[in-house]
């Protein structure tokens, strides 16, 4: 079975269609979920200091700016300082890689449940749906990923993606094609 093939969406970019319909079983691939919780946690811990120094380094600059209008550009600061995070993980997904710094690293890789690659506004809802989840259950929404065999988390299952090892999948999409004949 050869886990991963080419396929073309609206835009001009081709995008690896990673299964035909719905991802693997464990059981059945299981290098694609190999320690995906763990790994998840560290993605997660790395973007959390990425977006930290980023907020730094955008307040101070933003400070300057707010001095000299005696305060008044406060609320459009404050609002982009919110919308960084979002940003940042709904543009890194949504786009060329499926993954944020973090997921690169830690060599993860967010997919559409059906195969396909996220698209911008299926990113969006994943990352609204993870922050959300954050605000409402904090830590609680990663115990959803022990009772599922693909360790999707909340968010994941609601948004209709799946995380998994990116290098293990493009391991797969070399392996030969296999036929039915002996």
């Amino acid at each position: 079975m050869r886990a991963v093939s080419k396929s073309e969406d609206n835009s001009s970019r081709p995008r690896a269609r990673a299964w035909p319909e719905t991802p693997p079983h464990p059981l059945e691939a299981p290098e694609l979920y190999d320690g995906i919780r763990i790994k998840r946690l560290i993605a997660y811990a790395i973007d959390v200091v990425i977006i930290s120094v980023s907020l730094v380094v955008f307040w101070a600059v933003g400070s300057f700016f707010l001095v000299i209008s005696f305060g008044l550009l406060l609320p459009i600061l404050a609002l982009a300082a919110f919308l960084l995070p979002f940003t940042y993980h709904t543009l890194l997904i949504g786009g060329n890689g499926n993954a944020t710094v973090g997921m690169r690293i830690m060599e993860l890789r967010v997919v559409a449940w059906n195969g396909n690659s996220p698209s911008y506004a299926q990113a969006a809802l994943q990352t609204f749906l993870f922050y959300a989840s954050l605000a409402v259950a904090t830590l609680l929404v990663l115990v959803v990923s022990f009772f599922n065999p693909r360790g999707r988390c909340l968010h994941d299952l609601l948004a209709g993606t799946v995380t998994i090892n990116d290098l293990r999948l493009d391991r797969l999409s070399e392996q030969p094609e296999q036929t039915g004949d002996g």
